[in-house]
């Protein structure tokens, strides 16, 4: 290979013994790897988390674990990785520090975009003992304030009418299961890698009331007694890859790669040990199987993403463009330390081997990475999926024992203002991508700029915000305070505030235990 070739080559099978040294590639021979398991979601985060994983397995104990790549949704994968044999370059970015390493356990990919078939035809076969999930919250087509399946969700209703032709995760792994059922009957474990808690719960949740709707059949017990739903907690930032990184591969090793995946050094996976059958031994290669993952989830969600649910929304208020730009803000910085260990560590259950004021430390450290690029926008995606774990279910902790909420309120206000700044009325100030986000330019189109009556109408939706929490009349003026001063001209005045009556909330807390 010629680096300096004016056409380089493209990453493939035939390359991998022609690649520059500073570049690791697989430990094992691909060309004996068979599939052993699927994922669903080939995005940016699989490829820098569980695929990763199965690829140091793989070097260390070699067993039939190649992956399926499987799409249901865009983008297409047959140009990028399918072009590549299931090849991509991991680029771990730290600062000035870049680590590259060619990533080889995905064996095939499959695109079932435009029908369930191709998807449908990999996770009933028999060979397949494992199927993994990145498919962001709303893929599970839930409730979020509640965990239950969304009946009136449109790929929901359009599948429980055509269960065969199904659209939906749950209707495509509901019909997959009734197939394994009819042709070869061997069980298999579901296990969600996507950032909600309880997520095997919810998994399993949507899939067997599914199944139950259809009726009649019994495939419902069936899956409760042939398949495995595992909680996970999965952690390490991987921002959605740019041009730019497709380019710096070009530019730095002297081949094309189109499915680079960044991520910063940090990673974790911790694994519900609750299986239907064999699984692959992560648990060798820094995996952590446990009886109960919702301590981990807590410490993970409540810090490190509540961290980052705070810093985007505030940092978009702020004019800020990425996260490492928000937390590099001294208020910013200051109001995301304290909210944290003032509000947030009080919340969380005891971790075995983590010292909580140290990961806050640590969440922080990583989050000023400077190489890793994570839009504030990309990351206030979906916020009202991510809300109730992060902000929401410490916030009502919090009240239940007469805490504090006036830090961890303003995130939530930041919520709201960021959907709301989206709406006509308010100029669409920056597109957003949100389920809520018609719904709330709808309020703030009918109500404007009357706080009081923006929160009365958004805390209404009970789909997000649980009824007795919306009712709560100290969460319900914290908000109101915080949105009045965020829509306003100098959004940080809520931060400000809110950081100055903490400071005096302390003060007179230490005051009374000192008499």
């Amino acid at each position: 290979m010629n680096a300096a070739s004016a056409s380089p080559e493209t990453l493939g099978p035939d390359l991998l013994d022609r690649l520059p040294a500073a570049v690791q590639t697989p430990g094992y021979d691909r060309k004996t790897l068979a599939p052993g398991m699927a994922h669903l979601g080939v995005g940016a985060f699989h490829r820098s988390h569980q695929a990763e994983y199965t690829d140091d397995l793989l070097a260390r104990q070699f067993d039939r674990w190649g992956v399926v790549g499987i799409n249901i949704r865009p983008p297409t994968l047959a140009d990028t990785l399918g072009r590549q044999g299931g090849l991509y370059t991991r680029l771990i970015r730290e600062n000035s520090h870049i680590e590259a390493r060619i990533v080889g356990s995905i064996v095939r990919v499959v695109d079932s975009q435009d029908s369930a078939a191709p998807a449908l035809g990999v996770l009933s076969s028999s060979d397949i003992e494992l199927v993994t999930m990145t498919v962001t919250e709303k893929g599970y087509c839930h409730i979020p304030s509640s965990g239950a399946l969304d009946l009136g969700h449109p790929d929901i209703v359009h599948d429980l009418a055509n269960p065969h032709t199904p659209r939906s995760l749950p209707g495509i792994l509901a019909r997959a299961l009734e197939l394994r059922r009819a042709t070869h009957g061997r069980s298999m474990t579901l296990l969600s890698c996507d950032n909600i808690p309880t997520n095997g719960t919810i998994l399993e949740t949507v899939v067997r009331s599914f199944a139950e709707r259809r009726g009649g059949n019994g495939l419902a017990d069936w899956i409760a007694a042939n398949a495995a739903f595992p909680s996970a907690m999965v952690d390490r930032i991987a921002p959605a890859v740019t041009q730019n990184d497709l380019d710096s591969v070009e530019q730095w090793f002297g081949y094309r790669d189109g499915a680079v995946a960044v991520c910063e050094p940090f990673r974790q996976w911790v694994i519900e040990q609750k299986f239907a059958g064999r699984m692959p031994r992560w648990d060798l290669v820094g995996a952590t199987f446990v009886d109960d993952v919702t301590p981990f989830e807590h410490l993970k969600m409540r810090v490190l993403n509540g961290a980052q649910t705070t810093l985007a929304t505030l940092g978009v208020l702020a004019g800020l463009e990425h996260t490492f730009d928000a937390i590099a803000d001294p208020l910013l910085s200051a109001f995301i330390r304290h909210m944290l260990v003032e509000e947030t560590l009080p919340t969380l259950m005891p971790v075995p081997g983590v010292l909580p004021l140290a990961y806050v430390e640590q969440s922080l450290g990583r989050l000023k990475n400077t190489a890793i690029r994570h839009r504030n926008h990309q990351i206030a995606t979906d916020g009202s999926q991510k809300i109730v774990q992060r902000l929401l279910n410490p916030i009502r902790e919090r009240l239940s024992q007469g805490a504090s909420i006036g830090l961890l309120s303003v995130p939530v206000a930041g919520w709201m203002a960021y959907l709301i700044q989206a709406s006509a009325r308010f100029g669409k100030r920056w597109p957003v991508s949100d389920p809520y986000a018609g719904k709330v330019a709808e309020i703030a189109d009918a109500t404007g700029r009357d706080a009081p009556a923006l929160v009365s109408a958004i805390l209404a939706i009970d789909t997000i915000f649980d009824p007795g929490l919306a009712a709560n009349e100290t969460f319900h003026a914290a908000v109101i305070s915080a949105l009045n001063e965020l829509l306003s001209d100098d959004p940080m005045v809520a931060v400000r505030h809110s950081l100055e009556q903490d400071e005096i909330a302390r003060l007179k807390r230490s005051k009374q235990s000192a008499l």
